[in-house]
């Protein structure tokens, strides 16, 4: 959590004991975040599998994703050194995605295909991600398990000056002094990306995963998965999006090939009333 958004969290968290929050005085990205908690954490529970679950994130069936979660774990506890990230099968070439290029597969008990990583691709091209898509690539869900200590040791090798300075500042009770110096880190662009030997990846087939990182996005999942909240329904003739096939030609939809979303992106630009209301 950061300080600055006291007001949103403190009622969510009201029966969660404080010694579980993690108040960081700034937002120094994603990477900081993990080092705090984690060195928090493995101070009551050396032994913990850990797991990262981005916020801002949808799951169509969430029975689904936890089944692809428990399955991770599994494969944490005989792999205790690796981390496991969970990878999702691509319903399009989505070029605003990040994407895992998967390696070698590996036998497990769980019945979900597990691979080593070969590499990361950050919102690669259009022809990029076609490529990827017909040779087995993964959507990036950013949710990453494992042990504590794996987590800590990637992180060590990684950003070691990070995880100093932190450790540091959290012993002595001040956490004040380290962040205001501290750089900004990616915790995919600065640790993952650099150490893949480490990393092992899940597929997950079935959840429905998306990534609700903007507007668009979101209306667009919602639309796909026939959702339809009261100001949607206010917004435009949903009944008709939900049976919409024709893409229209925009700038933005040319841009990416999810037919659903670029549906959703006309729907919003061409009509300035439902830009009022999306404000």
């Amino acid at each position: 959590m950061i300080r600055n958004h006291e007001r949103f969290y403190t009622n969510e968290l009201a029966d969660v004991d404080a010694s579980r929050i993690v108040a960081q005085p700034s937002n120094r990205g994603t990477g900081v975040a993990i080092i705090a908690a984690l060195l928090q954490l493995l101070k009551s529970e050396p032994g913990a599998i850990v797991g990262f679950f981005p916020s801002d994130h949808y799951f169509a069936d969430d029975a689904a994703f936890a089944t692809t979660v428990r399955a991770a774990i599994e494969v944490s506890r005989k792999h205790p050194d690796s981390i496991v990230l969970l990878g999702a099968k691509p319903q399009w070439p989505e070029v605003e995605y990040g994407w895992i290029e998967p390696g070698a597969s590996l036998t497990n008990g769980s019945g979900k295909p597990l691979f080593n990583v070969n590499r990361f691709w950050e919102k690669p091209p259009l022809a990029e991600a076609h490529h990827l898509m017909k040779t087995g690539g993964l959507w990036n869900t950013f949710v990453t398990i494992g042990y504590g200590s794996a987590f800590l040791k990637l992180l060590t090798d990684t950003v070691p000056s990070a995880v100093s300075e932190i450790s540091k500042a959290l012993t002595q009770g001040d956490p004040d002094a380290a962040y205001r110096d501290m750089e900004a880190i990616d915790f995919s662009k600065h640790v993952l990306s650099q150490n893949q030997r480490q990393l092992l990846v899940i597929q997950d087939e079935v959840s429905g995963w998306a990534d609700l990182g903007n507007p668009v996005r979101v209306i667009e999942t919602l639309i796909r998965n026939r959702i339809v909240p009261s100001w949607l329904r206010k917004m435009h003739d949903v009944p008709r999006l939900l049976e919409e096939t024709t893409v229209f030609d925009h700038p933005l939809a040319r841009r990416n090939s999810n037919p659903a979303q670029r549906t959703a992106i006309t729907w919003a630009s061409q009509d300035s009333s439902v830009a009022k209301d999306a404000k």
